[in-house]
């Protein structure tokens, strides 16, 4: 059981001091940092079982195959799915790719649409323009209520119609920090026969999320947001949706057999991971999702949702200060709240909360159509981390009207 009193001691990165202060991460958002535990079996794996998987029947060989295949079932349990219906990505972003390029531009055609929300991060997005310009389908967006950040109802039944051939959206929106319904959407998109494509990248670090529960086609997350290591992701595919798709990349390992002129492809999710895999990476995956279930959801949910209310009353008080979306102390969010200072960018909001140890994500945060549809050009972000502490955000909080003061203004 992890001590989550004195959780923030795992974490060896947060020990160091930055600019001679107390090192503040919050831009878990963008990467979460790594606990020993999961430091130590990514260490482990490299120095005892770092063979091929796949490759060898030699007892080196046996180990890795054993940790690389066992890293899978652990991440199939962790999101309520079956185990070949796990297929290790480098992130997030490749595995939405995959659904583009091995379901999309096949199942789409002139006419069709594809609906996502307003609020996608670009790798949730781009890859539909794509789609949409290579089918010649329609790519149609959920406009989110400007003051509250939310997708409407009207919008769900107005937007997914008959033509709608695939509805993509986040669980947990990267800027505002919220949940999307994903059952309503889920539920509209069956009605009308269409494929649904979540992005958990912002939701697994967060609160627990089974797959065949809400339901989805397809998902995609990556580990280096759940406190695993960069370079490995995940993409989840309904197991006959999987089987009907060609493979994204060609090579070892994805193959049945191979003659001179034609190819027997694997069945998934072998299909679709070609070449040397990032085994250590999956070890360090399967580590995180133990390190998770040690802490236990009640203790990350209620941590988190104290230390939110805290971030969003403290910036309520603040004066120049302008929380995007649901100002609300009261609103639940999950990890993230977008904010901007009066007068001053986020660039340099940022660089100045560095020189004093914290640091922040500044700029459009990979969703420049919500910022245009806002009116926003850039904001401030914090996000929170299981490690993160009501010192930080004190120190956050303490900090934030010393940003103008460094520009010269007078409050």
């Amino acid at each position: 059981m992890v001590n989550i009193k004195n959780i923030s001691d795992d974490f060896p990165i947060l020990a160091q001091k930055i600019n001679g202060h107390r090192f503040v991460y919050l831009d878990s958002a963008a990467t979460s940092m790594r606990p020993n535990f999961v430091l130590d079996r990514i260490d482990a794996f490299y120095k005892s079982s770092a063979a091929n998987p796949h490759r060898g029947v030699y007892a080196l060989a046996e180990r890795a195959t054993a940790a690389y295949e066992g890293a899978r079932a652990a991440v199939a349990r962790f999101v309520g799915a079956d185990t070949d219906e796990i297929v290790f990505t480098r992130n997030a972003s490749e595995s939405l790719n995959i659904v583009m390029y091995c379901h999309a531009q096949y199942a789409l055609k002139p006419g069709d649409s594809v609906v996502i929300p307003i609020s996608e991060h670009h790798s949730n997005l781009v890859p539909w323009q794509i789609a949409a310009a290579k089918t010649g389908a329609e790519l149609r967006y959920l406009y989110t209520d400007a003051e509250t950040g939310l997708i409407p109802d009207s919008e769900i039944e107005r937007k997914i119609d008959k033509t709608t051939k695939i509805v993509a959206f986040a669980h947990v929106s990267n800027v505002l920090g919220l949940r999307f319904p994903a059952e309503k959407l889920v539920a509209r998109a069956r009605c009308v026969g269409a494929v649904t494509v979540l992005d958990a990248a912002q939701s697994v670090p967060h609160f627990p999320v089974d797959f065949h529960g809400l339901d989805v086609d397809f998902a995609a997350f990556s580990a280096h947001k759940m406190y695993g290591p960069m370079g490995i992701g995940v993409l989840y595919g309904r197991r006959e949706l999987l089987e009907k798709m060609p493979p994204f990349l060609f090579g070892g390992d994805m193959i049945e057999y191979v003659r001179e002129q034609d190819t027997d492809f694997a069945a998934p999710p072998h299909r679709f991971e070609a070449g040397t895999q990032n085994a250590g990476g999956a070890v360090g995956l399967a580590a995180a999702v133990e390190y998770i279930g040690a802490i236990g959801w009640a203790n990350i949910e209620s941590r988190e949702a104290a230390l939110m209310r805290r971030l969003t009353a403290g910036l309520a008080e603040q004066k120049r200060v302008s929380v995007i979306g649901d100002a609300d102390p009261g609103a639940r969010r999950y990890g993230v709240v977008s904010f901007n200072i009066e007068d001053v960018h986020s660039h340099d909001a940022a660089t100045i909360l560095d020189s004093f140890g914290i640091a922040i994500r500044a700029g459009a945060h990979c969703a420049h159509p919500l910022l245009d549809y806002l009116g926003v050009k850039a904001s401030c972000r914090a996000s929170l981390g299981v490690y993160s502490t009501e010192q930080d955000i004190d120190r956050l909080l303490e900090c934030i009207p010393q940003v103008r003061r460094k520009l010269g203004y007078g409050d």
